[in-house]
């Protein structure tokens, strides 16, 4: 009886444990969800939905979204409930952890980058509101994280050993010129619009705008 107890315990376990993992986007839906970062801090996500697509049930931890493109959809939650919700292009906005089925109901593609923050609670580092060489503009601030908007301008540049006390990630929103290299590694050299880079908190760098033309890239500095 006792073994039997056991065996109907493990059973339970393994069932939730496979509910758990089957709500994953990437699993559950890896048409619309693609992986482009994953480390203990974040995972990012590309979201790519033709108009009129629709998505399986799913969740999400807390999170942060950067659409590309304006776009419009409508999530329906376990319960039945539906919102709609406007994604303006090169926007930034939180949303809470939550579990939901996404439909694109406008006209237009949704495409978007979204960071899912997986630490337990927000950190504590400090964000700076200006930095040389690059002009700022928040488009949203949260316990978790800061997302902005910069311009960075042709003689933008970090010299080799840069470090923050904050991660960022990087997305492009243009074709550019500019070097990134992190711990001496290859510099990636060149970018598209939604090339995504990861610079974790105290991650030697280096960085130069080689274009001679000013670059613009969203960033999320997560504190």
């Amino acid at each position: 009886m006792k073994a039997l107890r056991i065996v109907s315990v493990l059973s339970v376990v393994a069932l939730c444990q496979t509910s758990v993992a089957a709500q994953d986007p990437v699993k559950v839906d890896a048409a619309h969800y693609k992986v482009l970062v994953d480390n203990p801090s974040v995972r990012v996500l590309k979201i790519s939905y033709p108009a009129g697509a629709k998505s399986t049930m799913h969740q999400h931890p807390e999170s942060l979204v950067v659409p590309l493109v304006s776009s419009k959809v409508t999530f329906t939650g376990p319960d039945g409930k539906s919102r709609d919700q406007e994604l303006p292009n090169e926007s930034a906005s939180f949303t809470p952890a939550e579990t939901h089925n996404p439909a694109n109901t406008g006209s237009t593609p949704v495409d978007a980058i979204l960071v899912e923050f997986k630490t337990p609670k927000p950190g504590t580092a400090t964000v700076p509101t200006d930095r040389p060489g690059l002009a700022i503009k928040v488009l949203a601030d949260g316990p978790r994280a800061v997302a902005y908007k910069t311009i960075a301008d042709a003689t933008f540049a970090e010299p080799a050993g840069t470090k923050h006390d904050y991660d960022q990630i990087v997305i492009a929103l243009n074709a550019a010129q500019m070097s990134l290299a992190l711990d001496g590694k290859p510099p990636k050299t060149t970018w598209a619009r939604g090339d995504v880079q990861f610079i974790g908190r105290g991650t030697a760098h280096e960085s130069k705008n080689t274009g001679g033309k000013p670059v613009e890239f969203i960033i999320v500095a997560v504190k």
